[in-house]
């Protein structure tokens, strides 16, 4: 393949990164079948597409060089959590993968802060993989794999995805996108206190002080109300969204994501309802039983506001959004379920190449 093609299979992975959380390569994306859902559209975007030979732009994409103080790894990782846990460290493993901007963030706003590059330093080994990658991995008591083998393995859809490993090679905490600083500050003192031991993530963030944001939870239109009976719904798919009250990152979901006009369109396909992830409303989840917000949150594993659970029209939950997305990433989670995108496609990163790649064939960028 000679360089100019390399080129230009390059340029065509970057056109969603600027409006999501990751990429992917244009050979995945060729093996992605989809059907996106016209509801996407609007008359902006046929007003774009109107010249069919108009493609959309490319947005977003963002070279990242990751620090030298990465780890060097061989990348056995049995031996290298016996290797920290000899030095007193902890192993992180970050996901990530070429053209993400959220990788790019990460890097740069989160790693470039000093104190939390010199908390990665003392505490952790930091291994990098890409999701993508055909480097050889030794998984903890398994055979060798590559790294987009590993990935698919440990059922990474979003970059970055990082890992984070206790001394005995299992699993301190998970985090499937990218965070903030503030947040992703306290996930490593979390794994730094070995807080695991004694309480959950989620009660863990909950302890520190309340944030500056709104008293009251966002209303929205397409918020249901109750009472929620969530295994009396009419065939439609479900989407809980577990916010809080004084939650700045819940105030930017609305104020931007959810205030799109091709958002909001995709969005009311689905029955929405809108919980305090720490309050005693009743709800009837789709099994049939009765639990509070609080405690189905915490038996969902909820770490922190906002997240966004969605549920087939069977109640089986497909996937979720648990990190800070832009529009077009939101829309996309949205439309893989609405469209039935995951009984075709197992993979979120390949689908939402391939639905990038498809409106950008309508002019849309």
């Amino acid at each position: 393949m000679n360089t100019f093609f390399k080129s230009i299979v390059a340029l065509m992975v970057a056109v969603f990164t600027g409006l999501s959380v990751g990429c992917n390569n244009s050979d995945s994306a060729a093996e992605a079948t989809i059907k996106v859902t016209e509801n996407v559209e609007t008359n902006s975007h046929a007003e774009k597409a109107e010249n069919k030979n108009t493609k959309g732009l490319y947005l977003g994409a963002r070279d990242t060089v990751y620090p030298a103080w990465f780890k060097d790894s061989f990348l056995d990782f049995q031996d290298d959590i016996a290797e920290a846990a000899e030095q007193n460290k902890r192993v992180m493993v970050l996901f990530h993968q070429e053209n993400c901007p959220y990788c790019n963030e990460l890097v740069e706003k989160n790693l470039s802060q000093k104190n939390i590059e010199e908390q990665l330093k003392q505490q952790f080994e930091v291994i990098a993989l890409n999701m993508w990658g055909d480097r050889e991995v030794v998984p903890i008591q398994g055979e060798s794999l590559t790294e987009k083998e590993f990935a698919k393995a440990m059922k990474v859809q979003f970059t970055p995805t990082v890992l984070f490993f206790n001394e005995q090679a299992q699993l301190a905490l998970r985090l499937n996108g990218y965070l903030p600083p503030d947040q992703f500050k306290k996930a490593l003192d979390y794994v730094s206190g070995k807080h695991e031991k004694t309480t959950s993530f989620r009660d863990f963030s909950a302890s520190e002080s309340l944030q500056s944001g709104s008293e009251d939870l966002h209303a929205e239109s397409f918020f249901s109300k109750p009472p929620f009976e969530l295994d009396q719904v009419d065939n439609r798919p479900i989407a809980v969204f577990f916010e809080q009250t004084q939650c700045p990152l819940c105030t930017t979901l609305h104020a931007e994501a959810l205030s799109d006009e091709v958002t909001r369109k995709i969005i009311k396909n689905f029955y929405n309802l809108q919980l305090d992830m720490w309050s005693d409303q009743v709800v009837t989840i789709p099994s049939g039983k009765q639990m509070t917000a609080k405690a189905w949150a915490k038996q969902l594993n909820v770490h922190y506001a906002p997240t966004i659970v969605l549920f087939d029209a069977q109640g089986k939950e497909i996937i979720r959004s648990e990190a800070f997305f832009k529009s077009f990433h939101t829309q996309s989670i949205f439309d893989y379920v609405a469209s039935h995108g995951y009984k075709n496609e197992s993979s979120f990163q390949r689908y939402i190449t391939a639905r990038a790649d498809h409106l950008r064939e309508q002019g849309i960028d």
